[in-house]
């Protein structure tokens, strides 16, 4: 295994859609991709199924598919390659270091395909939809730019509604069950490699649409790790009472 990531980690030096942490990349992914189409951003891409996916459905459209993993964004950079789609690219870097590769307004759109639920309350600070994050997108994303997160952790669902809620977020879209109530939308049954392990056994897949308008309250930070030490120690012990009976 080791060894076959060390010849994956050699091959994407040598794709040319592929960018591991690049210098002046800001206000030039137009230029990059020779086209003013639309760019859509997915983050923690892993072997780039949404990034894949969507482009697939919309090739009018350009796509770019963020990962540490150089190993896993090779999957998907591969496949691009293969198929010849020249409006999809892969960054490989830190989500925290995001808005150092994009212009203010040059994102369309960002999307959470199954993100790390970072369950542990120790960790809420690095969940993708927590607000530390969401500063940095609202900078790179245009004014009323949309963000998806689809998952299948009722855990970091919950706490992304009430982030919505407590930071006045906009809410365009709520599905408690993307497979009964969202059949139709063609670009949430695209499946991730982590969403065919339904790893939170919940047997549904939610999704949330929402816009940022305006800048997220510093101050509210404190009291969201209350909350969710509140809620979710609450959901943990009703869930231990329940295994105990």
């Amino acid at each position: 295994m080791a060894q076959k990531k060390l010849i994956r980690f050699a091959e994407i030096t040598t794709f040319k859609n592929v960018l591991q942490y690049p210098e002046g990349t800001a206000g030039k992914w137009h230029e990059y991709f020779n086209n003013s189409n639309p760019i859509i951003v997915e983050l923690a891409c892993g072997k780039g199924e949404y990034s894949i996916g969507l482009g697939q459905q919309y090739p009018d459209k350009n796509f770019i598919g963020v990962d540490v993993k150089g190993n896993r964004i090779w999957v998907g950079a591969k496949k691009a390659l293969e198929q010849s789609m020249e409006h999809v690219a892969f960054l490989r870097s830190q989500i925290g270091m995001i808005n150092a590769y994009f212009s203010p307004g040059e994102v369309e759109e960002i999307w959470l395909p199954f993100p790390d639920p970072q369950l542990r309350i120790s960790k809420t600070k690095n969940r993708l939809t927590h607000p530390i994050f969401l500063r940095k997108y609202k900078q790179i994303l245009r004014p009323g730019g949309y963000i998806h997160l689809k998952t299948d952790s009722p855990v970091l669902y919950t706490f992304t509604k009430l982030v919505i809620e407590a930071y006045g977020l906009i809410l365009h879209e709520d599905s408690n069950d993307v497979n009964k109530e969202l059949s139709d939308n063609k670009a949430l049954q695209i499946r991730t490699h982590y969403e065919s392990l339904d790893i939170a056994n919940s047997n549904r897949v939610h999704y949330l649409k929402f816009s940022i308008i305006d800048d997220l309250d510093t101050s509210k930070d404190d009291w969201l790790l209350e909350q969710v030490k509140l809620i979710e120690k609450k959901t943990t012990d009703e869930q231990t009472d329940y295994e105990t009976n």
